[in-house]
C-alpha cells in the first residue's frame, strides 16, 4: 500500500467539511501541477493519505482514504489533462503533527514535505507514515 499527503488550505476546504461529507466522501479537483497529477494517477483505491492543513495551521490534521481512482477533473476546461480522485475522511489525529515537529523530528528529513514543500499531493514512505502516526497519538 502506498501512503500520500495531500495538502488543503483549511480557509478553502478544512478536515471538518471532509468529515461532514460522509463515507461518500469529496473529489479532489483544483490540482494543477504536472508531478501532483501524475501522483494522482498512481493513487489506488483504499490507499491511505494524510490530510494536511496548508498556509492557515501547517499541519496534519487527519487521515483519508481514496474512495475513487483517477479520473478526468470536471473542474478543469475541455481538452486539459488534469485529474481528480475522491476521499474520505478516516480519522482525525488526536494530536495535530505540525510543519515546526516535523522539521524538528530527524527521522523525517527526507520526507517530501520538506523536500518539495510546494508539492500539493506528494507520496509518504512506510517509515515517515509510521513515525508521523505515533507523533499525532496513533
Amino acid at each position: 500500500m502506498a501512503y500520500w499527503l495531500l495538502k488543503s488550505e483549511p480557509d478553502a476546504f478544512s478536515w471538518d467539511e471532509l468529515v461532514k461529507r460522509g463515507p461518500k466522501g469529496e473529489p479532489w479537483t483544483g490540482i494543477r501541477n504536472h508531478t501532483a497529477k501524475l501522483n494522482l494517477m498512481k493513487m489506488k483505491k483504499g490507499e491511505r493519505g494524510f490530510f494536511y492543513h496548508s498556509n492557515v495551521g501547517k499541519e496534519i490534521v487527519g487521515i483519508c482514504e481514496i474512495v475513487r481512482v483517477a479520473y478526468p477533473d470536471p473542474t478543469a476546461k475541455a481538452g486539459e489533462p488534469w485529474v481528480a480522485v475522491d476521499i474520505k475522511a478516516v480519522e482525525p489525529l488526536p494530536k495535530p503533527v505540525t510543519l515546526a515537529a516535523i522539521k524538528a523530528e530527524p527521522k523525517l528529513a527526507e520526507i517530501q514535505l520538506l523536500k518539495q514543500s510546494r508539492l500539493s499531493v506528494p507520496p509518504i514512505t512506510d517509515a515517515e507514515w509510521k513515525i508521523v502516526c505515533k507523533m499525532g497519538g496513533l
